[in-house]
């Protein structure tokens, strides 16, 4: 992938999740392609989860747009 090449966004968001996001995360992160990123949207920051993320290969930057709404911008390292 050239760096001037658009990178495709998937979105996630995971406030609604009824239980513990961690595997509807993962199964996003198997399935996102080299040259996606996605966004994660979160009700808190998800801090256990930047060990995983570094772990499988994954960079990450993290905001907060607005209080209790916290973006995560994940892509392949």
């Amino acid at each position: 992938m050239s760096p001037d090449s658009p990178v495709t966004e998937r979105r996630l968001d995971v406030r609604d999740v009824d239980g513990e996001p961690f595997g509807t995360i993962v199964a996003a992160l198997e399935d996102l392609p080299a040259d996606a990123s996605l966004r994660l949207i979160n009700s808190f920051e998800p801090e256990p989860l930047y060990d995983v993320l570094e772990q499988r290969g994954f960079a990450y930057e993290t905001t907060q747009p607005e209080p209790d709404v916290w973006h995560v911008e994940i892509r392949h390292a």
